[in-house]
């Protein structure tokens, strides 16, 4: 059997975007920035595109600028908000626990002279709003916390965070990436002034995203040597994979409710399976507030990478932290973060079901993973098998 547990990594393509996509990937292949009919009729596409995921978003098309992915999203969301800002100050606030994206950004930044304040977090990955307020100074122009962990699943309370944001005169971007096919998304509700998107995170292509940037929001250009986004980010526009995303978000929506029941019964039902039938197992993140897709585990006495790899020969698919960061051999950023010890952060998996995930296949997963874990420690000199324990030494 294959079983595929990694969606927060990336998901399929769904056949109906691929359907939508194939007229610009084949007959309908003129550029979108040609003044002639060809160009015009991939324009139409896109702007039909942008209205869609504008509408879906409560933001005008204005709004709306695309980008290759999160990443890029995140990297310009930050950088030029700083870049545009910096005369009226040079602090910024993020937490620790955000995606590589961000984190590496904030880094780049602080080397050309601006300050970062890195914001903790409770042991299941939630920021305090009275750190935050606190940690505003007078030269505070920006703050950006991830809407939802992409390896714990805990969902920060961002309307609030926003509303702050607000009062303060401060912007305020959330990565959203990891939230959108389960969580409300509307740019309204959220109090945002900056919102990242990702396609590939729901069924949609890969290489394909969006900034959403507030009305009359000053930041610095991304990238230079055309007029495409306003001039903001120049490069041949990608229709195909830009129709594809604003069908897959249109779908999302619509099969939100639907899909975020059947996904939480799965996902609750191989947590309870994993705490009842796996000792000395973790959940790891907040048991609520998390993303109906994910639930993160420690087990003790075990190397996540161990069961990773035992996990794939038997055709399952999981991943033991962020696919941006998974060729490292440190801990876990965020399980650190959460006052996990190293010893468990090295043992984390992350589970991340989507709409094509089976009851048949979380019971494989289980079935396997007991056995797997059971033969891990059974090589362990640090589980003694015959009393079921064991201590780190």
């Amino acid at each position: 059997m294959k079983v595929y547990l990694d969606s927060a990594a990336t998901t399929k393509l769904d056949p109906r975007v691929l359907e939508e996509m194939m007229p610009y990937l084949t007959d309908v292949y003129g550029n979108a920035s040609s003044l002639h009919s060809f160009g015009r009729q991939a324009l139409n596409a896109v702007d039909k595109a942008r209205l869609c995921i504008a509408q879906i978003l409560g933001a005008s098309p204005g709004e709306i600028y695309f980008t290759s992915g999160g990443t890029e999203s995140d990297n310009w969301a930050v950088k030029g908000a700083a870049r545009a800002l910096k005369k009226s100050g040079k602090h910024i606030i993020t937490t620790e626990i955000e995606h590589p994206a961000m984190i590496q950004t904030c880094k780049e930044l602080e080397k050309e002279g601006f300050e970062v304040t890195y914001l903790g977090v409770d042991n299941h990955g939630i920021i305090s709003l009275e750190e935050l307020k606190k940690a505003v100074r007078d030269d505070t122009i920006l703050i950006t916390v991830m809407y939802a962990n992409n390896e714990i699943g805990s969902i920060q309370p961002i309307p609030q965070i926003g509303k702050f944001a607000q009062e303060e005169g401060i912007l305020f971007h959330t990565d959203a990436v990891q939230a959108v096919s389960s969580l409300d998304i509307n740019v309204k509700n959220l109090n945002v002034d900056m919102l990242s998107i990702s396609a590939h995170k729901f069924h949609g292509p890969k290489g394909i995203g969006i900034l959403y940037i507030k009305n009359g929001v000053r930041i610095s250009k991304l990238i230079v040597g055309g007029h495409q986004e306003k001039g903001f980010r120049a490069g041949t526009t990608n229709t195909p994979a830009i129709v594809g995303m604003a069908k897959a978000l249109e779908l999302c929506e619509e099969e939100k409710a639907e899909n975020n029941k059947r996904i939480k019964e799965l996902r609750d039902y191989l947590i309870k399976r994993i705490e009842d039938e796996i000792p000395f197992s973790h959940l790891n993140g907040h048991r609520e507030k998390r993303l109906v897709s994910n639930a993160n585990f420690s087990f003790d006495y075990v190397e996540g990478e161990a069961i990773l790899m035992q996990l794939d020969l038997k055709g399952i698919a999981v991943s033991s932290g962020s696919a941006c960061s998974s060729g490292s051999l440190d801990p876990s950023h965020v399980m650190l973060a959460i006052g996990c010890p190293i010893e468990r952060s090295h043992s984390s998996i992350r589970f991340s079901l989507d709409k094509d995930t089976t009851r048949e296949e979380i019971d494989y997963t289980v079935d396997s993973l007991k056995e797997i874990i059971e033969k891990l420690r059974s090589w362990s000199p640090l589980f003694n098998v015959e009393k079921g324990e064991g201590t780190y030494v």
